[in-house]
């Protein structure tokens, strides 16, 4: 079992939030597109009040599925936002630095 998520101190920009001068609404919106774009990607919930989304995806026989939770954070009216990403999985090989990774990525893509 594995488990990784975004964090300030991380090297790697692809590991760390997403943070944009946009506002948390407008980000989470995109969130919920990009989500919709990404073929393996299946949203268990979405909670428009918290700007939470839980999401699912199979990683093949030995990686097992992994438990992707995705966060938009930011003052309301302010156009300033930080999106959180954290991946728990239950396979044998872990991916979970992989998913944090490949979503920020196109989440950066998509807000910039």
């Amino acid at each position: 079992m594995g488990r990784f998520a975004t964090s300030n101190d991380a090297s790697d920009k692809w590991l760390r939030p997403v943070a944009v001068p946009t506002s948390k609404g407008g980000v989470f919106g995109t969130v919920t597109e990009l989500l919709e774009d990404m073929p393996g990607w299946e949203v268990e919930s979405c909670d428009e009040a918290s700007c939470t989304v839980h999401v699912t995806k199979a990683n093949g026989f030995l990686g097992g599925t992994s438990k992707i939770v995705i966060t938009v954070s930011g003052p309301d009216g302010i156009p300033s936002s930080e999106t959180s990403v954290t991946s728990e999985s239950d396979g044998m090989i872990s991916r979970d630095k992989s998913n944090v990774s490949t979503f920020c990525r196109k989440l950066w893509m998509r807000v910039t």
